[in-house]
């Protein structure tokens, strides 16, 4: 009997992950849209690109998993898809579940991407660069619960206006 309900927990459990293809985000729909719990959403960089734009969506498999484990999948799959073309994901914007995560509202990543070419070794890095690293640190931050939603915009803020009083760096 132990058993039987071990194995009906880990099928349940295990039925309820879902993941998308890397599709281009014209041409895609957003895992998010339509949701009963939509999800908050990061512009993580600026759109002054003309790059094709990717998005990938995961899901995980229950409340149990993290918002970061699930994240760090996606991340690792957008990587993978740029990597084919010898470049690098960057994050244009990212769309993240919101707690508590329970009665289906299952941890929830969603990445919109650009493949941006690898920076070539011991070359300074962009202030653009920067930012995002500096972003995407503290959005991991705020979903571990380390920092409170007002402290990230207060920082969130305080780093893109560095961002604008910032004079480009060489190349």
């Amino acid at each position: 009997m132990r058993q039987l309900v071990v194995a009906s927990f880990l099928l349940v459990g295990l039925a309820c992950a879902s993941s998308s293809t890397i599709q281009p985000a014209d041409h895609s729909k957003s895992g998010f849209e339509g949701a009963v719990y939509p999800g908050e959403l990061h512009v993580v960089a600026e759109d002054n690109t003309s790059e094709q734009r990717y998005r990938v969506f995961e899901q995980g498999a229950s409340g149990f998993v993290s918002v970061q484990s699930v994240r760090d999948d996606v991340e690792q799959r957008a990587d993978a898809f740029c990597a084919r073309d010898g470049k690098v994901a960057k994050t244009m914007t990212e769309q993240t579940s919101k707690p508590p995560h329970i009665l289906g509202n299952f941890p929830r990543v969603e990445l919109v991407f650009i493949c941006v070419p690898k920076p070539s070794p011991g070359a300074p890095s962009t202030f653009q660069d920067d930012t995002y690293i500096k972003l995407s640190n503290l959005k991991k931050l705020l979903d571990q619960g380390v920092i409170t939603k007002e402290e990230f915009e207060a920082q969130k803020a305080k780093i893109l206006s560095e961002g604008q009083k910032a004079p480009a760096r060489p190349n």
